[in-house]
């Protein structure tokens, strides 16, 4: 190499740092508000229960109803990054989903025109995190990525703990107008201070039965175990995730006896999550560094982030004590997060070209949890005269079985 050819080598470096860090960034950021639109209406739900006098059931549509719209939008996100970019389909979804949250209070009175409004959210949610895998496939380089999920996951994480704090310590109303109103601002933000570069290679429009000009058909994502060992362990981790997503709130203050200030604590499992993402993610790119294979790491990293959570979740089963029940759900929690450096970053392995599909139909089927856990877990609970126990241990079951079938058919070497 040239004195020449390496200076210039030397000074593209910082650019493209500053590139790569602005990107992890906003979108990062977009899934802080992502996150803590979600957590919003678990919390206000309490009280919003107790002003229109919804039973157990209408609360658990009115908290799947997110889930139905948000598995119907993925693959469409995907498709649509692929062929506008992403950074306008990302501007379209936040500002969608934010626009959904701002509304909700004023449509509160009905709940079918609340179910209706967490549809469109899920719609508006959906098609974001696609896209910022689309975005982070063709932006981040190879040795970046665990650690670019890792925060993406971690500002998720603090998106909720920052619902958590924030939203038992004001009305329901203003919850859902303040985080709407943010959402607002990064659009503005990513508008203006974003700028995507293509290739024409990333022009075409996925249309079935090719989703490229690599002919790959829409059945050979269907068609390896290894992508379904990504999708079964997505699956199995969302069954758990949900639960807690949506349910510990209510478990905190009907079951626990937490009282309204209490339900503050309910930050504790995502501040776990978001700092447990971050170091699993440097850790995850150091054993890579020091010549683990990458297939190792995604199978050591998803052992811990599906095991883990699944015993824990049968310890906080087992608690009367408010306090134990937050050690545990928040130890759990925590080490869910190692899946972002496990099955999530398997995606841009496996399906390099194609990560915002293969995340797209993954995230679709993770999503079925989101439905069920509502009306099921209503139902669970009922049926057993308000036992919570078999809600729990069917989760962690679910988390064991995709942890087993994750180590035995996943791959790192690109299959598409």
């Amino acid at each position: 190499m040239s004195r020449f050819e390496h200076r210039v080598k030397i000074d593209r470096m910082p650019t493209q740092f500053t590139k790569t860090s602005s990107t992890i960034a906003l979108c990062s950021i977009a899934n802080f508000i992502n996150a803590a639109d979600r957590v919003v209406m678990p919390i206000a739900i309490i009280q919003m229960t107790d002003q229109f006098k919804w039973d157990l059931h209408g609360q658990g549509w009115v908290l799947s109803a997110f889930a139905i719209g948000y598995m119907s939008s993925m693959v469409i996100g995907a498709s649509a990054a692929k062929k506008y970019g992403g950074k306008s389909v990302l501007a379209i979804a936040v500002a969608m989903w934010s626009f959904t949250t701002f509304l909700t209070p004023l449509f509160a009175t009905s709940i079918y025109a609340l179910i209706f409004l967490r549809v469109l959210l899920g719609i508006g949610e959906g098609l974001g995190l696609p896209t910022i895998y689309h975005i982070f496939a063709h932006t981040i380089p190879m040795e970046e990525r665990s650690r670019a999920f890792g925060y993406l996951v971690a500002f998720g994480s603090i998106g909720q703990t920052v619902a958590a704090i924030v939203c038992p310590q004001i009305s329901w109303q203003l919850s859902f107008y303040g985080f709407g109103a943010i959402g607002f601002l990064w659009v503005f933000v990513w508008v203006f201070v974003y700028n995507e570069v293509r290739r024409e290679t990333e022009e075409e429009f996925i249309e079935p039965p090719k989703v490229n000009n690599s002919n790959v058909r829409w059945t050979a994502f269907l068609a390896h175990w290894p992508l379904w060992s990504i999708y079964i362990a997505h699956f199995s981790m969302n069954w758990s995730t949900y639960i807690i997503m949506q349910w510990l709130p209510t478990y905190m203050a009907r079951n626990l006896g937490a009282a309204k200030h209490d339900i503050a604590f309910t930050a504790v499992p995502y501040i776990m999550n978001s700092l447990v993402g971050v170091a699993a993610g440097h850790f995850a790119d150091a054993l890579i560094s020091n010549k683990w294979s990458v297939l190792s790491v995604r199978r050591l990293m998803t052992t811990i982030g599906m095991l883990g959570p699944g015993i824990f979740m049968c310890f906080f089963s087992a608690v009367d004590s408010l306090s134990l029940a937050i050690i545990f759900v928040s130890v759990s929690m925590g080490l869910s997060a190692c899946n972002s450096s496990g099955h999530l970053s398997n995606h841009a392995d496996v399906a390099p070209n194609h990560a915002g599909i293969t995340f797209a139909i993954s995230n679709t089927l993770a999503t079925i949890p989101g439905i069920l856990c509502g009306p099921l877990t209503a139902e669970l609970v009922v049926q057993s005269h308000g036992r919570w126990f078999p809600v729990f241990v069917i989760a962690a079951g679910v988390n064991f079985v995709g942890s087993i079938i994750y180590l035995n058919q996943s791959a790192a070497s690109q299959i598409l």
